[in-house]
């Protein structure tokens, strides 16, 4: 790991669990409620989660690292969820790990806080296409997926945010 190995560790942890129990979600409940009248696939609200926990990851751990997670979070992932909806989580988390680095790592010096934001944002556009065309060959709850990942999106920038600000505070 790069030079925080605590926190990365963390970091993978956390992905990890939240790769596993998104496709644990989606084998064991189908859809859930997001809002708006939408629905989404059950493991949309841990899906979301993991895309900050990728971020994290990234920033204390490296890309090497946050692909390995991905790897891992998928392998586990075998033991809860069927073939489909393992081949398809690891696909759409690799992909939508391409772009998330495409914009955060850019923007990551400036406004960290920002870079998460965009690139969740960009994440989960991806991330969602992909899952649900691979898992079900359709798009019909990408709205609903989309909404329940913006959720989570908006509450771990929230809390990013709070924690973050008074470190920024004393160091100036």
């Amino acid at each position: 790991m790069a030079e925080h190995p605590w926190p990365a560790a963390a970091a993978a942890t956390g992905f990890v669990a939240t790769v596993i129990a998104a496709n644990w979600a989606v084998a064991t409940f189908g859809d859930v409620p997001v809002g708006f009248g939408l629905t989404a696939p059950a493991g949309v609200y841990a899906a979301g989660v993991a895309f900050t926990l990728r971020d994290l990851l990234h920033e204390w751990g490296g890309r090497w690292a946050v692909l390995a997670a991905i790897a891992t979070g998928a392998a586990a992932s075998a033991v809860v969820a069927p073939p489909t909806l393992v081949a398809a989580s690891a696909v759409a988390f690799a992909a939508s790990e391409l772009a998330d680095m495409a914009v955060y790592t850019p923007m990551r010096r400036r406004r960290w806080w920002a870079a998460v934001a965009a690139s969740n944002t960009v994440g989960l556009a991806v991330d969602s296409a992909l899952f649900l065309w691979i898992a079900f060959g359709t798009w019909a709850l990408l709205p609903g997926q989309v909404v329940g990942k913006a959720w989570m999106t908006l509450a771990a920038v929230a809390l990013l945010a709070v924690v973050r600000w008074p470190r920024r505070v004393t160091a100036s």
